[in-house]
């Protein structure tokens, strides 16, 4: 089996869009996650609806899903894609505490998919952050990975727990 390499970078080191046009179209889906963590003061403001800035779950949720659709414009060596679903899931823990993310997209096409995914849990994070702010500027956004992934050459990826 060859050496992991880096698949963005040009044999002379420099930076370089992967040529995806003699790959096969399969269907992709990855799933991502994230947290914020904050104190149960908020995350009891943010379940009964009182942020000052109004739903944060429902705000959060379209941005992770506007997010995942702008990803190309983002991340400059990612291909701009036809998603054709994006969910995001965003589940109170009361022991965190705070607000778990679950983000999954999917296409069918011949890149992945993993970026988007991480893309929407990230800024569903930011923006719970933004929502909640003026109620705790100590929150903590933490956790953002990939969870699993299917579809491609590369095949099916599922996170090993044991490793954290």
């Amino acid at each position: 089996m060859a050496a992991p390499s880096l698949t963005h970078i040009g044999s002379g080191g420099e930076a370089s869009m992967v040529d995806v046009g003699d790959k096969e179209e399969t269907v992709r889906i990855a799933v991502a996650e994230g947290y914020v963590r904050m104190r149960p003061e908020t995350l009891d403001l943010i379940l009964k609806g009182n942020a000052k800035k109004g739903d944060v779950i429902a705000t959060a949720r379209l941005a992770g899903i506007m997010a995942a659709k702008q990803t190309a414009n983002l991340i400059p060596l990612c291909h701009p894609l036809m998603l054709s679903k994006v969910s995001v899931d965003i589940t109170a823990d009361e022991t965190l505490p705070g607000l778990r993310v679950e983000t999954m997209a999917k296409l069918t096409g011949r890149t992945g998919v993993e970026m988007e995914a991480l893309t929407a849990a990230s800024v569903t994070c930011l923006t719970i952050y933004d929502m909640a702010k003026a109620a705790d500027r100590e929150m903590e956004i933490g956790g953002i990975r990939l969870v699993q992934k299917s579809g491609g050459r590369s095949g099916d990826y599922v996170r090993d727990e044991r490793q954290g």
